[in-house]
């Protein structure tokens, strides 16, 4: 699958581990998606809508997210490296989207409307991100234990090389908690919404939203479940397929394009919409 793009740097940089959350919510008919729109000032991806998510921070490494379930060693399956993917990835969706997936450690529930309200009250999202504490110390001070396994994995892209920004991205899909209601916040978003896949791909293609190819892809591939049920189970049952793009040029025409690898499963994008920013 190609797409036709512009010219690249060829210096080659090493790609950053960052990590998002595709948030589906149970709508009649089918399921929306969480974008945040992010800040015209930040160094990636500015004014664009993307789902929540961020690089990794050497505190998402720590030892102590090993812990499973009441203490116990119950995510051994996960190596540390997707363990770390997937603490940073709910790190990030609780500082951008306030959505915290972690279960209160004596009930097994996901944290409460009432957790998420004083965490709120003591501006603990502004905290984190100020670096003022730890998200291991919220997690201590609440007792709550995160959501590892609920996280599902639904694509692997790195950017390709020649970009003077790469990116290590996993993305994951989990339902939203019903309880708790997602809110933008910190410095680098200023905006939020719920859409269905289409109906973000409709604003992209009228201009009422910029949204980067990779977002594209995953917002189209979406289209093709009828329920968050239906998303979620399809991605346990696909095969891990990194998406790296390569660029290629057209033995015609000279054209360069990013190559996509057919078996990673992506339908074929609207051509109104390949003039991606």
């Amino acid at each position: 699958m190609h797409y036709a793009c512009c010219g690249m740097n060829t210096e080659n940089v090493q790609p950053r581990p960052a990590s998002t959350i595709v948030l589906l919510r149970r709508q009649e008919p089918g399921f929306s998606v969480f974008l945040v729109v992010r800040h015209h000032q930040v160094d990636f991806a500015m004014g664009a809508a993307v789902f929540p998510g961020g690089r990794l921070h050497a505190d998402d490494h720590d030892p102590f997210f090993e812990k499973g379930e009441k203490g116990q060693a119950a995510r051994s399956t996960l190596t540390p490296a997707e363990r770390a993917h997937r603490v940073a990835a709910i790190r990030e969706t609780y500082e951008e989207a306030g959505l915290l997936l972690a279960y209160h450690a004596h009930s097994h529930e996901l944290a409460s409307k009432e957790t998420l309200e004083r965490l709120e009250a003591l501006d603990t999202r502004g905290r984190l991100e100020r670096h003022e504490l730890s998200f291991r110390d919220v997690l201590c001070q609440e007792q709550l234990e995160l959501a590892l396994e609920d996280l599902v994995p639904f694509a692997h892209w790195i950017t390709p090389e020649g970009v003077p920004k790469r990116f290590d991205t996993r993305f994951y899909l989990v339902a939203a908690p019903e309880h708790q209601l997602a809110s933008h916040g910190g410095r680098e978003v200023v905006d939020s919404v719920w859409l269905t896949p289409q109906q973000a791909l409709d604003q992209a293609k009228t201009k009422q939203l910029i949204i980067i190819f990779p977002t594209l892809m995953n917002l189209n591939k979406l289209t093709l479940y009828r329920s968050v049920e239906h998303a979620i189970e399809a991605a346990r049952q696909a095969p891990q397929i990194t998406v790296q793009p390569q660029l290629r040029s057209h033995p015609a025409t000279g054209q360069l394009s990013l190559y996509i690898p057919e078996e990673a499963g992506y339908p074929a994008l609207d051509p109104e919409l390949l003039s991606f920013p």
